[in-house]
């Protein structure tokens, strides 16, 4: 009797919803015979766990979250070039960021930042429903926004360089400074803000629209705004480290994630993301980016780690209070 060939091995870090992480665990382990051990973190949290083992990496691939982590890490050295079979059929927004990594990170969905309210609590507080950014400062709001921590969350640092890119660096300073008297917490994931909308722990979430998408798709009483000034957007990423020692599966990994097959997963997984795959399907309830007002947001600037070192330790010191 023949003895079935051992699985390969792979370890994966994943910035993307616990649910999609546990569907894409299934999907290589059935389509690629992959083992993979798949742990959930947010975006930043990944940042720094992939920098603390850049003499041992324990980490084969990061999958999900915001891209400009992942071209920090890829101009700190981090991440290993790659040219999986799937750039060609990329939609041009992915391609234009795979070149920005210098072949390092791959672009496998689109999102728009906004953010949601719960429509029972602002009828029960008597409250109006706010449109834009600048809505968000009225007292009405005292305690009843959520915004993560951009020191560990990606959707939260990419709010940070929105505001910066929106209104200008002082001004968004300013901007976050009145924001934060209506600010009940900073949690560290940044799905939690939108999560605890959803739940009515909170009034009002800032998060990215398909986060709130899905969970108003599960049957949670949430308003979805993308804010009348304009917003910014994540561009998900995949990426193997440099010295992944599961290198083979990491490289099929990273082929099947930008399949249109492997981006399917994710509207299996109940998520609303855009692919960036131009043969996959657009999962039902993704939001129309076409129709939101996006700045043309530099993932360049914001992407460097020197400028995400400057504003953090910004933010920090003047929104936080923390030296």
């Amino acid at each position: 009797m023949a003895h079935a060939e051992p699985l390969a091995r792979l370890n994966v870090l994943c910035g993307v919803d616990e649910a999609w992480c546990a569907a894409m665990k299934d999907a290589v382990r059935s389509r690629l015979s992959i083992d993979a051990t798949v742990k959930r973190r947010s975006t930043g949290e990944i940042l720094d766990q992939v920098r603390s083992e850049k003499a041992d990496p324990q980490t084969d691939v990061w999958w999900g979250g915001t891209g400009d982590a992942q071209l920090q890490a890829a101009s700190e050295g981090l991440l290993q070039a790659y040219q999986p079979p799937s750039t060609a059929v990329m939609l041009p927004w992915a391609d234009n960021f795979f070149d920005l990594s210098g072949g390092r990170s791959a672009g496998i969905y689109a999102g728009a930042l906004g953010f949601a309210y719960n429509t029972e609590l602002l009828k029960q507080k008597g409250l109006k429903a706010p449109a834009c950014w600048k809505d968000l400062l009225d007292g009405t709001y005292a305690d009843a926004i959520e915004l993560a921590d951009p020191n560990s969350s990606g959707t939260a640092y990419t709010a940070l360089a929105t505001l910066v890119q929106l209104f200008g660096e002082d001004e968004a300073f300013k901007f976050l400074s009145r924001l934060g008297a209506n600010i009940s917490s900073y949690p560290q994931s940044g799905s939690a803000p939108v999560k605890d909308a959803a739940h009515g722990d909170t009034l009002i979430g800032i998060s990215f629209i398909h986060d709130a998408v899905t969970l108003r798709q599960a049957g949670y009483p949430l308003e979805i705004v993308a804010p009348c000034e304009g917003t910014g957007y994540e561009i998900g990423a995949v990426s193997i480290v440099k010295g992944a020692k599961n290198l083979d599966a990491a490289r099929a990994f990273v082929s099947f994630a930008l399949s249109a097959e492997g981006q399917a997963t994710g509207a299996a997984a109940g998520q609303n993301q855009v692919p960036s795959n131009a043969g996959a399907s657009l999962p039902p309830g993704a939001p129309d980016i076409s129709m939101i007002r996006m700045v043309d947001y530099d993932f360049a600037t914001f992407g460097s780690a020197d400028e995400r070192r400057r504003l953090l330790r910004r933010f920090d010191n003047e929104i936080r209070g923390i030296p």
